[in-house]
């Protein structure tokens, strides 16, 4: 009990003697040792390292998941040591929608297996953010938040250290002026040989440790190509993948038309770029015989549609795939257009979208 009191009077007449110090110096009354300057330029890069480390970290965390609700659940997850959750990514559920939107649709339909294409396209998307994301995570993500919470936590005590053993040695230097008697004198110089040594033991230590910042430098550098890699590999499967689905859609037939048949002023000057075509395109192979008789014959006939289209115009009429119109052919109007019924409706229907029924 004798020895923990001495110890704790001990420690408290430390602590207060370098109070003491640290405030005399703030004040200007007490002379202040200066670390070199090659010590002060690495704590300087030191600390410029860890604000760069976790700002970079932030943003890169804010890339990877956008959604804060999200990213704050997986922290606690992460703190309580569990496992997060699997759950599906926007691409994926907007995948899902199409495709079940495709199979309500029926497979069969231009419109509905154009859905179920893109759908799974989104589903394949999604599988490759996942996979961006937990490389990013491991690769990038991981070594950085080490560093934080590890390397830069052990520079920040040693400098605490650094700092303590300073103001020992300050403390020491202005007891040394103070002392008068010899005895005195002789016990102020002794300190300052041990606060000397002790201090320049704790610089060396501390410069050492900020010296590796230098290898963190490299370690994430390193890092940062792999966090590229996985995302330019990422880009390039999202390309591909688009590029595969623009081909599969190219079988179907494509109208980019409003759906309001008057399409307003506004929206027609928001679009710098020229309209294209409303007219199907004709791909060779397309046309059969029975489209040749259909441009050549005078009377009504009956025709199925192909896939659904939207009538661009109030001189349109607006289509449903395998519903069956009558078609007749008009003198003067274009070759690729015909006039089809519906009832009592009537318009130019796309003769491409058809198949004459005997």
């Amino acid at each position: 009990m004798e020895f923990s009191v001495r110890r704790l009077a001990a420690d408290a007449g430390t602590l207060f003697s370098r109070a003491v110090q640290f405030t005399e110096e703030k004040l200007g009354q007490a002379e202040k040792t200066e670390l070199d300057a090659h010590l002060e330029n690495l704590l300087v890069r030191a600390e410029a390292t860890k604000h760069w480390t976790e700002k970079i970290m932030r943003q890169t965390e804010v890339v990877l998941q956008p959604n804060p609700n999200v990213r704050m659940e997986e922290f606690l997850y992460e703190k309580l040591d569990r496992k997060v959750p699997t759950r599906a990514n926007n691409h994926e559920l907007l995948g899902e929608g199409m495709i079940d939107a495709g199979h309500e649709f029926g497979p069969g339909t231009a419109y509905g297996s154009a859905l179920i294409k893109c759908g799974e396209t989104e589903k394949q998307i999604g599988s490759a953010e996942k996979e961006f994301i937990h490389s990013a995570a491991i690769n990038f993500l991981t070594p950085f938040r080490n560093f934080i919470e590890g390397d830069f936590k052990t520079i920040s005590k040693e400098r605490k250290l650094l700092q303590n053993k300073r103001l020992d040695l300050d403390a020491a230097k202005t007891r040394l002026k103070k002392a008068r008697v010899a005895d005195a004198r002789s016990a102020a110089e002794t300190e300052l040989r041990i606060t000397q040594s002790e201090f320049d033991r704790q610089a060396e230590i501390t410069r050492l440790l900020l010296e590796g910042v230098s290898s963190t430098h490299a370690h994430h550098l390193r890092c940062l190509n792999d966090f590229v890699d996985a995302q330019a590999s990422y880009y390039a499967q999202c390309y591909q993948y688009m590029v595969n689905l623009q081909k599969q859609l190219g079988s179907f037939p494509t109208t980019f038309c409003s759906n309001n048949n008057a399409p307003s002023a506004s929206s027609s000057a928001s679009i710098s770029v020229a309209p294209p075509t409303l007219t199907p395109t004709l791909t060779p192979g397309q046309a059969s015989p029975s489209l040749s008789e259909l441009r050549s014959s005078s009377g009504p006939r009956r025709a199925r549609v192909l896939y659904d289209y939207d009538a661009a115009s109030s001189s349109e009429l607006s289509l449903l795939a395998d519903e069956v119109i009558t078609v007749s052919s008009v003198p003067g109007m274009d070759s690729d257009w015909l006039m089809g019924e519906r009832g009592h409706q009537k318009g130019k229907v796309p003769i491409t979208y058809l198949e004459l029924l005997n």
